[in-house]
C-alpha cells in the first residue's frame, strides 16, 4: 500500500488523460472492409479512393423520412463548422433501396445537403455482402399503398481513418459538436 501511496505521489500533478472519441471505438482498430460500387460522382466509389482522408461512412436511402436527412444535415454542419480541414474529410453514403435510389437520384439527394457528399449504389446482392460486412441490417417494410415502402436500417455513422482503419462508430442523435469533436482528434492522430 505504501509503494502504491509513494507512486501516486510521484505523478505530476498536470497529468491528464488524453481525450476520448465521443463515437464508439473499435479496440483494435482494423481495416475497414473494401468496397466497390458504383458512385454518383460517376467514378467507381471505393474505399480506397480516400486514403489519406477520413470517411464517415453512412447507410441509408433517400427516401427516408427523418433519420438520414437529420443525419446527412448533421455532417454537413460538420463538415461547415470544420473549416479548411473539411478538405480531409469525405462522407460516403450507400444506399439500402437500390430499387428507389439510382445514380441520379442520390446524386439530386446529397446535393442538397453537401455537393462533396458522394454515394454509392448497386446490385442488392452486392449491396447486402458490403451490408454484412460492415455489420449493417436493411429491411422493407410494408405499406398500405402499392409501391410505397420504408426501410428499417442501421443508422449509425461508421468513422474510417486516414489509413482505412475502421476505428469508431457514432449513434444517431449525436449533435454536429460531436462529430467535430471526433474529426478533430482523429485528424490531429492519424
Amino acid at each position: 500500500m505504501k509503494r502504491r501511496a509513494l507512486l501516486l505521489a510521484t505523478l505530476p500533478l498536470t497529468a491528464q488523460a488524453a481525450p476520448t472519441l465521443k463515437a464508439g471505438v473499435f479496440e483494435p482498430a482494423q481495416a475497414a472492409p473494401e468496397f466497390t460500387l458504383k458512385g454518383s460522382d460517376g467514378a467507381e466509389l471505393k474505399l480506397a479512393r480516400f486514403k489519406g482522408k477520413l470517411v464517415l461512412l453512412v447507410f441509408g436511402f433517400t427516401n427516408c423520412p427523418e433519420v438520414c436527412p437529420t443525419t446527412l444535415a448533421t455532417l454537413a454542419q460538420a463538415r461547415k463548422q470544420l473549416g479548411a480541414d473539411a478538405a480531409d474529410v469525405q462522407v460516403v453514403y450507400v444506399t439500402v433501396d437500390p430499387a428507389r435510389d439510382d445514380i441520379a437520384r442520390i446524386r439530386q439527394y446529397l446535393a442538397a445537403f453537401d455537393p462533396t457528399f458522394i454515394g454509392g449504389t448497386e446490385a442488392p446482392d452486392k449491396l447486402a455482402t458490403m451490408r454484412k460486412r460492415y455489420g449493417v441490417v436493411a429491411e422493407k417494410i410494408a405499406s398500405k399503398q402499392p409501391n410505397a415502402y420504408g426501410m428499417n436500417h442501421s443508422t449509425s455513422v461508421w468513422l474510417i481513418d486516414r489509413a482505412g482503419k475502421l476505428v469508431a462508430m457514432m449513434p444517431y442523435g449525436h449533435d454536429a459538436k460531436d462529430f467535430v469533436h471526433d474529426l478533430k482528434l482523429l485528424l490531429a492522430t492519424t
